[in-house]
């Protein structure tokens, strides 16, 4: 079948993209749990009970580490199997912590598919990962 628009010569930018969309996501995610935090720390949740605002900037800054890992793709494969654990949390308590959890289910999920692709694919152009051998 014909192709309208042959740009095959772009398919490597696509993890690319998928790299950028996700790390943006997560930054979103670290930043608003970060000024959130007093709230966060007031909240009560399983295993951990109240957290301290430090723990709370602990765990935006990881968030915030694996965005940029996966924004400037160093360690591509790896952060996004750090991004599915963090997503896959952040979906399964979406709903019953709405003020901790900034985005909603259905986008976590979106969120867990790309960086699923990303694992498989890897970094894409500008990546800089280990070549595949």
């Amino acid at each position: 079948m014909l192709n309208p628009f042959p740009l095959f010569y772009l398919s490597e930018f696509t993890p690319t993209m998928l790299r950028l969309l996700v790390g943006l996501s997560l930054l979103y995610v670290a930043y608003t749990q970060i000024n959130r935090r007093k709230e966060i720390s007031e909240t009560g949740f399983p295993f951990i009970g109240r957290p301290d605002q430090t723990l709370v900037i602990i765990v935006g800054l990881i968030v915030g580490i694996d965005a940029l890992a996966l924004i400037l793709g160093y360690g591509t494969q790896v952060a996004a199997m750090v991004g599915i654990l963090i997503s896959l949390k952040h979906a399964v308590f979406a709903k019953k912590y709405p003020r901790a959890i900034p985005l909603c289910r259905l986008e976590y999920v979106y969120l867990i598919v790309i960086l699923c692709t990303l694992v498989i694919t890897g970094a894409g152009l500008l990546g800089m990962d280990a070549p595949n051998l």
